[in-house]
């Protein structure tokens, strides 16, 4: 099998969604997990790392990683308990996650395949899984390993109010200086730079990312692309919003399959896909992962604004 292009490292979970009173429907995901199947939805050789339970729960994510084209060899399946995510409200999203001693904490790098990184060109980490020890700090290192091979790193602090991990803001700096691309929303700006408004938190997260291309979202009033050149605006395209779960790892995940799979665009055609790419999510119910063809006919239609 060839090596993937694209590796995502972090969580994989069951998301727990509340779907009418007290019914809750169950469905994978994760931050990173979702961002695999996005880059390998869209062409690109992909795979999500990371550690998931040896029961039903962790089957599904196995299951839904090999239908989306991932390269499941790269998924460790562990006889710990799952992580899960609780989701009482879809639009806006809020969450909060249950995963005590769970699969994921115990992710172990060098049971990678020996060939896994050869192809490697960006890796992916972020969310909640660099603010749960031990997997923060050994995602860390390897993503210190990765960008000293001259792998490009995409960071996406995804962040929720539960990361509030004593270690996480540590690793959030040293991620953002490592980055080659980040991806950040309005709401992480928020908690992340609670006492500065939008401009002084993007002037504060340059500082900390001086070589980083900043992806910048901001919902239904579109996204920027922040780099030295300058930045780039994109409005939102239009959508029929069933929930906005997923939309931020769907512009990120069609930044980076952009990226590497046409590398010949400008980063204005890049940031378009994106947009394109989270709008297609907007339209389904929970993470989903539109495939090129829903992608390009979301690009022959006008920007919502």
């Amino acid at each position: 099998m060839t090596p993937p292009q694209f590796i995502a490292f972090g969580e994989a979970l069951t998301d727990f969604i509340r779907v009418d009173g007290d019914a809750w429907q169950s469905r994978p995901g994760g931050a990173g997990w979702n961002v695999a199947r996005v880059v390998g939805r869209l062409g690109v050789g992909a795979a999500f790392a990371g550690a998931v339970s040896d029961d039903l729960l962790g089957r599904q994510l196995l299951e839904a990683s090999a239908a989306a084209g991932l390269d499941t060899r790269f998924l460790q399946t562990l006889p710990y308990p799952p992580l899960l995510a609780m989701v009482p409200s879809s639009q806006p999203p809020s969450y909060f996650f249950v995963g005590d001693n769970s699969a994921d904490l115990h992710f172990d790098p060098a049971r990678l395949p020996p060939d896994g990184l050869d192809a490697l060109r960006i890796a992916y980490f972020g969310s909640i899984s660099l603010a749960r020890p031990p997997l923060a700090d050994r995602l860390l290192e390897l993503a210190h390993e990765l960008a000293a091979r001259g792998v490009a790193i995409a960071f996406d602090p995804n962040m929720r109010s539960a990361m509030s991990e004593a270690g996480y803001r540590r690793r959030f700096e040293a991620l953002a200086g490592l980055a080659s691309y980040i991806k950040v929303s309005d709401e992480d700006l928020q908690l992340l730079f609670p006492a500065r408004d939008q401009d002084r938190a993007l002037e504060a997260l340059r500082r900390l990312a001086p070589r980083a291309a900043i992806l910048y979202t901001r919902g239904a009033d579109g996204m920027s692309l922040l780099g030295s050149g300058g930045a780039l605006e994109q409005a939102a395209l239009p959508a029929t919003v069933v929930d906005t779960i997923g939309c931020g790892d769907a512009s990120i995940g069609g930044l980076i399959a952009s990226l590497l799979k046409y590398p010949a665009r400008t980063m204005a055609e890049h940031l378009r896909f994106a947009a394109a790419t989270a709008a297609c999510t907007a339209g389904h119910a929970g993470a989903y992962a539109p495939d090129e063809a829903m992608v390009n006919a979301k690009l022959t239609q006008p920007s919502a604004a």
